[in-house]
């Protein structure tokens, strides 16, 4: 009788000592994947400013009737976006808070961008001493 008492004091020591193994190394994983998700997530939205501006200020200088088209991704975590004169303004929430990813332009914009995620078809347009910018 205390031979299987003894079996199930030892078992229940190992699971227990495996649970605790098992715990700080799902808070690890838990972190490093908050952190990486906020970090594609900035860098994301990074390279959609850049690729605006860049093609606002191509646009720009080709002249009035110019005009192109962009397909962009949109990352998940968009708290807001803004498109002021010559800055292309991203607020991304992350887990310490919201982040601002800002672009400036050598050129005026003008328009909106869209704030949900996923796929979103962007046409920058040359105007008169501006460039409009508008989605689908």
């Amino acid at each position: 009788m205390s031979l299987k008492s003894q079996v199930s004091v030892e078992y229940m020591l190992i699971m227990g000592f495996a649970t605790l193994m098992t715990i700080p190394l799902l808070l690890i994983y838990y972190t490093y994947t908050a952190d990486s998700k906020d970090t594609v997530a900035t860098s994301q939205a990074m390279q959609i400013a850049k690729r605006i501006v860049d093609s606002s200020e191509s646009v720009y200088y080709l002249g009035k009737p110019s005009q192109t088209t962009l397909k962009l991704n949109f990352p998940d975590n968009i708290y807001s976006t803004n498109l002021s004169n010559y800055e292309v303004v991203f607020k991304i929430k992350t887990v310490n808070g919201v982040t601002d990813i800002v672009q400036v332009s050598a050129v005026n914009m003008s328009g909106s961008l869209p704030k949900t995620n996923g796929i979103h078809v962007v046409t920058i347009k040359a105007d008169d001493g501006f460039v409009s910018i508008t989605s689908n």
